[in-house]
């Protein structure tokens, strides 16, 4: 009997996964599909002023790769670049000036704001001071973007046509990351692949939906909804500050897409799992709200939705549960089709898809680390900057 209720037991877990994944599959605004590109368009009578400003801490190792494209934009428009220089010390605002002089292109100030008061995250102050230097020049869009974001030189004309023809207040691209060492290929798409599973992308632009969610590294924004929701003083604290602008837009009635990109790309390598790890755990627990029965629940439904298929088609073998084999395979097998168009996006080996387990592992263990370097007092970290109280990241917006 006592073998009998155990491998019933495992049987009945695997089914319940399987049942998550169907619902996922189904329900899960279709998060797993990759054709949300930006939409349909047509060029404006009109081009509208735009003003770009891009915050940069100690980023002289990637401005090179990134910089100059900004600069080349083929826009019809008048545009401009404010590169706001968040306390260096590598030189990165003297670099960029020396970047634009031998590229040339659209015209680009360089500001230094100093040091962030208390309440501000330093990314944020620096977006500040951009956002209220490019004021001064009247723009109808904000460009917002990471000093990592290479552009195509088409990029701003097609952001700006999608905004004007949709109707939209935001239109962010998810820039396709660096895929080049092992790591980078195990964990950066299924990185992509978790975050459109928490805010799939078709909900967020369908008017009266509550999902919200940005990209960070490309963001266009109206100038006048910036002012409308207050952007970026009402979310100054966030560490996620991505999530909490397109929440903050959309509070005010704001329209917003986000959505893959086909012509930006992000150039920062992540070469290591240390990297990778630091750049997903800087943020995980903020995500939760720094609340431990969601973390708690976060952990139970990655190990039931992730890790249960993998582990019931061995224990199934093992304990003569034919049952529990086919539930866990057919989970398995759900999980892995979902993760193949991301896959396919990033042109990476389709045989990667059964690995997706091995991954929300590492998952689980980055979002554990994040609770418990929080605990320990260090809080949330970005590029050297550590923010020792950030309770209220994810009550913003």
């Amino acid at each position: 009997m006592g073998q009998t209720a155990r491998v019933s037991a495992i049987a009945w877990t695997a089914a319940v996964s399987l049942a998550a994944w169907l619902w996922l599959l189904l329900c899960q605004g279709f998060f797993w599909r990759t054709d949300v590109r930006l939409p349909p368009r047509r060029e404006p009578a009109e081009w509208p002023d735009v003003c770009v400003v891009v915050p940069a801490r100690d980023e002289a190792a990637v401005l090179p790769l990134s910089l100059p494209s900004l600069l080349a934009q083929d826009y019809p428009g008048r545009a401009e670049v404010f590169l706001v220089d968040d306390g260096s010390t590598d030189g990165t605002g003297e670099l960029a000036r020396e970047l634009a002089a031998r590229h040339g292109g659209l015209p680009l100030t360089v500001i230094s704001p100093g040091e962030p008061p208390a309440g501000w995250t330093g990314k944020l102050w620096a977006v500040r001071h951009g956002i209220a230097l490019a004021r001064a020049r009247g723009p109808e869009y904000l460009l917002l973007t990471d000093a990592d974001i290479a552009h195509e030189p088409d990029s701003l004309r097609l952001l700006v046509a999608a905004a004007r023809t949709g109707g939209f207040d935001v239109v962010s691209q998810m820039a396709r990351l660096r895929v080049a060492s092992l790591w980078e290929r195990l964990v950066v798409p299924a990185f992509v692949y978790f975050f459109a599973q928490l805010y799939p992308f078709r909900r967020i632009g369908r008017k009266g939906s509550r999902t919200a969610a940005a990209a960070g590294g490309c963001v266009l924004l109206r100038a006048d909804t910036a002012a409308q929701a207050r952007i970026p003083d009402a979310i100054r604290h966030a560490v996620i500050d991505d999530v909490a602008l397109a929440r903050a837009v959309k509070g005010t009635g704001g329209h917003i897409w986000l959505g893959l990109a086909d012509r930006v790309d992000s150039v920062r390598p992540y070469p290591r799992l240390h990297d990778l790890w630091r750049m997903v755990s800087r943020s995980a627990y903020a995500q939760l709200r720094h609340n431990p029965l969601l973390l708690l629940g976060t952990v139970a439904g990655l190990v039931l939705v992730y890790l249960v298929p993998p582990a019931a088609v061995p224990a199934g073998a093992v304990t003569g549960d034919p049952q529990a084999v086919l539930l866990g395979a057919a989970a398995w097998l759900v999980m892995t089709a979902t993760y193949l168009p991301m896959l396919r996006y990033y042109r990476q080996p389709l045989r990667l898809a059964p690995l997706l387990p091995f991954t929300a592992f590492l998952y689980l263990l980055m979002t554990v680390d994040s609770a418990v370097q929080h605990y320990r007092g260090r809080g949330a970290a970005w590029k050297g900057r550590t923010y020792a109280r950030p309770d209220t990241v994810a009550d913003e917006g």
